[in-house]
């Protein structure tokens, strides 16, 4: 499904940007831009930009620069994208594997959604991978659609921390109104059991990321629950307090979350 998908949007992109870019051909045919040949390669430095906000060293930016649009989009259609995620998943379970679990229910693993559970490439794909400024009407109006794709490698890891035993808990930025929508995008794409789904309410209104996530984390271990691992796309899923005994970083340069 993941392998079509891609395949669908790359064709989308160029159809819509071909004339523009003078490209010929389909984008799924992609090369990294490493100028490891020894050539000059325009753009190379969107590269370094990608490694900065992956590392939380470039913070606090709206959009992807202008000139590192098509980086971002072969990066995120490429092979790079699937692979950087894929490592990531493993690394967290091998360490799930490797933990003394009590088997007493209270083990639990925090899952955020956008961009780590589910994909919103095929949104962003034609909103310039995260180039253009963020349009709420618009994005909101892709969620309500309900089809956003599994990310394959979160799956997996899904699948595995259930079979070991652990509970998992999504937190995510989306509001209470998106439950229902929410709920039924992630049983029709693999994820059909969860000890809870924490969204956004009210009384986090105009509040940070960190604040609203760190707030109901502290809430679950108020309630007897240990946070065993946590994995999310932002810096702002893993960042403040009660984080959890492990995190992991998946790769997302489309967008910041403070």
């Amino acid at each position: 499904m993941w392998q079509s998908l891609v395949f669908f949007l790359a064709t989308i992109v160029v159809v819509s940007k071909g004339s523009e870019l003078g490209l010929s051909h389909q984008i799924h045919l992609l090369r990294p831009k490493s100028g490891s040949g020894g050539d000059i390669v325009p753009n190379v430095s969107c590269l370094s930009w990608r490694v900065g906000v992956e590392a939380h060293n470039i913070i606090g930016w709206s959009t992807v620069p202008k000139e590192c649009e098509g980086y971002v989009g072969h990066y995120m259609l490429g092979y790079q994208y699937r692979k950087d995620s894929k490592v990531v998943a493993n690394e967290a379970m091998l360490y799930a594997q490797s933990l003394n679990l009590t088997g007493d229910g209270k083990d639990v693993w925090i899952f955020d959604i956008d961009e780590t559970t589910l994909s919103n490439l095929p949104y962003y794909a034609e909103h310039g991978f995260g180039a253009e400024p963020y349009n709420s009407t618009l994005f909101n109006a892709w969620i309500l659609k309900g089809t956003q794709p599994a990310l394959p490698e979160s799956l997996n890891l899904y699948k595995k921390l259930l079979s070991l035993g652990i509970k998992v808990v999504f937190i995510t930025g989306r509001r209470e109104s998106q439950r229902k929508v929410t709920t039924t995008n992630l049983k029709n794409v693999g994820y059909h059991t969860w000890e809870k789904l924490i969204l956004k309410g009210s009384a986090y209104s105009g509040k940070t990321a960190v604040v609203y996530k760190s707030s109901e984390r502290w809430n679950l271990e108020e309630k007897g629950y240990r946070i065993v691992g946590n994995i999310g796309d932002q810096w702002s899923d893993l960042l403040g307090h009660h984080v959890g005994n492990r995190t992991f970083k998946l790769p997302d340069p489309m967008y910041y979350i403070s």
